[in-house]
């Protein structure tokens, strides 16, 4: 793992997830590209210069948030990219490679009621780069314990739990594995595939009407450093995924939260 790339809008948090991106990034020994995207809505007889205007302004404000965080001897990088978001991300990841996106949960809504907002929920809904939500105002701290949560204990590509077994031998973590036994499950959801029983230190198999509310129900009981689940057609998030943004009332998680994305 060793490029990062932080996404940020205009969220007070910023500063917050752009600081807990490097910390992260000292432990794993990786470059963090810190990225902001901007439009340029011009009319006749606009500024000329408007584009050189927006990405000076966003640069410096790029470089306002690193010049207020402790960089701790971590290279950090700038990208200001004209464009919407989701396309600037895939234009960065084939020429840099990003190997995680860490993001606050609202990188622009203001609303307190929502968890993730729609710009945060679009990445997480339409990229297949792992992506670690950090909650608001969280303070890095070593992960030691790991909750990896899912129905099916099928998996389909390879790399898809590389992200979570860096992670764990980087930080010498554990990881118990919730294998949530949906109504609809098929026996072979049952059967750990071979990558998910190498990493287990715990196997926990629980009833639930749906993933997301097994995952509800046994979170705190568990209380780890940090939530993996999958993005999937049909799994966590199930119905969620229908939409960007998520309200606290629907789910709200209190650590971290690595989303791997494996379509099935």
């Amino acid at each position: 793992m060793k490029h990062i790339l932080v996404p940020i809008g205009s969220s007070q948090n910023a500063k917050n997830t752009v600081q807990y991106a490097i910390d992260f990034a000292k432990v794993m020994q990786a470059k963090v590209f810190l990225f902001r995207a901007y439009n340029i809505h011009t009319k006749a007889g606009a500024f000329v210069n408007v584009d050189k205007t927006m990405q000076r302004e966003t640069n410096l404000y790029l470089r306002t948030i690193i010049n207020s965080v402790d960089k701790k001897d971590v290279e950090v990088n700038m990208i200001a990219a004209k464009g919407d978001v989701l396309s600037s991300i895939v234009s960065i990841d084939r020429e840099l490679g990003i190997d995680l996106i860490v993001m606050g949960p609202r990188s622009n809504s203001i609303k307190e009621e929502v968890f993730l907002g729609s710009t945060s929920g679009s990445i997480v809904k339409q990229t297949e780069i792992p992506m670690l939500v950090v909650p608001e105002e969280y303070v890095f701290s070593p992960i030691k314990k790991v909750l990896t949560a899912f129905k099916s204990g099928v998996i389909n590509r390879e790399d898809v739990l590389n992200p979570l077994k860096i992670i764990l031998s980087t930080f010498k973590a554990t990881t118990n594995l919730l294998l949530v036994k949906t109504p609809n499950y098929k026996p072979k959801d049952l059967v750990l595939d071979a990558q998910l029983a190498s990493i287990k230190n715990e196997l926990i198999v629980v009833e639930s009407p749906t993933t997301f509310q097994g995952v509800l129900e046994n979170i705190h009981l568990q209380n780890p450093d940090m939530l993996c689940v999958f993005r999937r057609k049909r799994g966590f998030f199930k119905k969620l995924w229908e939409k960007n943004t998520i309200l606290k009332k629907e789910f709200y998680c209190s650590v971290p939260l690595l989303i791997l994305s494996e379509k099935l």
